[in-house]
């Protein structure tokens, strides 16, 4: 593995694929573990694998990004990455399991962590909600907020790539209404999480109107969902590209480049490692300039065949993530 996986919390820990994925790391609450005892944790880590790719949700508890942007600091080490996503928990715990797909193969430590920024943007994540009250990380309208209110009402959310909400209602008006909601236009599988509402619009019109040719999988709801979503009373889905050629064929596409400031690997415009975007590409000459310029002055020697011309223009464009 050219890098360890490490998560913020268990609740991002799927059950692998197949036996190939790797397992990734927990580290332990601030709260639970002194900082001592976190940075030998880091030391062992680095010691095993050479790089450390952490995932940790920008809904995270503060504390938990201080401790980590502290250990980073403490232990002076530019090989560890810490990975920010705006997912919400579960789409968040289906990136990760696609990152420790990804790490068994033969990808860089780099492009591994820029790779989260590019995976995220192929999860479609959302749940249905018995009310959208307390939403506050999607978009909601005022008359949305008033119609959360109404006794029976339900919501499916899509919270990205493209935050969407529809009204769902109950009993035969919950299955019309699921038509607005977009979905993927390419092969995926769904994964459920169910919280405390009692609902099966996920598998009997979301999944059929998104073509989801598989069974429907479900996994524990995670502790930070009802806090995430404003709402315990929800059931979480998560769409997402499962089989691991695809996703290598994915990430493989991308043009690669070489951070300017740790000179680690990348894909997309920012490194994964520290945070560093690319410098702008040079912009392309005017063509005409040349024949505008003044003649050599007396003593300059003018371009000939032999001659080093100027460059005729910058390094190509760089493949920008969704």
């Amino acid at each position: 593995m050219p890098a360890a996986i490490a998560v913020t919390s268990a609740d991002l820990v799927l059950p692998p694929t197949d036996p190939g994925t790797p397992q990734a790391v927990v580290l332990p609450p601030p709260d639970t573990r002194p900082l001592d005892a976190s940075l030998a944790d880091m030391q062992q880590l680095l010691a095993r694998y050479g790089h450390v790719v952490v995932v940790c949700p920008a809904a995270a508890p503060t504390a938990v990004e201080h401790r980590l942007h502290t250990v980073r600091a403490l232990l002076e080490s530019d090989r560890i990455a810490l990975v920010r996503t705006d997912l919400p928990p579960l789409g968040a715990a289906v990136l990760v399991r696609q990152l420790r797909q990804l790490a068994g193969c033969d990808f860089s430590p780099g492009v591994l962590a820029s790779a989260a920024r590019l995976l995220a943007h192929y999860i479609y994540a959302g749940a249905v909600l018995g009310s959208v009250s307390r939403l506050d990380r999607v978009p909601v309208s005022l008359g949305s907020h008033l119609k959360g209110w109404l006794p029976g009402a339900h919501f499916a959310v899509l919270a990205g790539p493209t935050p969407q909400m529809v009204r769902l209602g109950s009993g035969k008006n919950a299955a019309s209404a699921g038509e607005s909601l977009a979905g993927p236009e390419f092969g995926t599988e769904l994964l459920l999480a169910r919280g405390q509402l009692q609902t099966d619009w996920p598998t009997t019109t979301l999944a059929p109107h998104w073509r989801i040719p598989g069974p429907v999988h479900e996994a524990p709801l995670p502790a930070s969902s009802p806090g995430w979503w404003g709402t315990g009373k929800l059931v979480e889905f998560a769409a997402y590209l499962p089989d691991l050629p695809v996703l290598y064929q994915l990430v493989s596409s991308v043009r690669r480049e070489t951070c300017h400031w740790c000179g680690m690997e990348l894909i997309g415009d920012r490194c994964g490692f520290c945070a560093a975007p690319l410098p702008p590409a040079a912009p392309l000459p005017d063509p005409g300039s040349y024949a505008l310029r003044p003649g050599p002055r007396a003593g300059a020697h003018a371009l000939g065949p032999g001659a080093p011309h100027p460059a005729p223009g910058g390094p190509a464009a760089r493949a920008a993530l969704p």
